[in-house]
């Protein structure tokens, strides 16, 4: 297994809480972004930039994936993607999208989008709270113990 991050919007404390991570478990961690970024001195930690662009990051990961792989994003339609290639996603609040959920979560995704086009003001996500720190911290440690 390995762990991809998509980095370009990733909260700085998912990403502490990931370098933790790789380097008490080993396990390789990919942040993939547009922009240079710093990060810790690990061999299991990495860090690869793409050039800017609509999905260039996002397309880059679904390429390099392989089935098993964990990728961390908030972007709906990458999860669905590394669903369907076998991998398993998971966004920084902890929610771990699943087969059977990613269909309806793209569709209130699209439904949202239109809600918005039209000038309905939908808000957005509130902050990540210490609960969702937690909540991600826990489920990544549950995915990485499977392994």
């Amino acid at each position: 297994m390995r762990i991809w991050v998509d980095a370009d919007a990733c909260p700085g404390v998912i990403k502490e809480i990931l370098f933790r991570a790789a380097d008490r478990t080993q396990v390789l961690t990919t942040l993939v972004a547009n922009h240079a970024m710093r990060i810790p001195p690990s061999p299991h930690i990495k860090f690869l930039q793409v050039t800017s662009g609509f999905d260039v990051a996002d397309n880059e990961i679904v390429r390099r994936l392989s089935a098993g792989d964990l990728v961390i994003t908030a972007d709906i339609p990458l999860a669905a993607e590394v669903i369907e290639k076998g991998g398993q996603a998971l966004n920084p609040r902890g929610e771990l999208y699943s087969a059977d959920s990613i269909r309806s979560i793209l569709n209130m995704r699209d439904f949202m989008d239109t809600m918005r086009a039209s000038g309905e003001d939908t808000g957005g996500p509130p902050p990540l709270s210490q609960g969702d720190r937690q909540n991600f911290a826990n489920h990544l440690d549950k995915l990485l113990s499977a392994r």
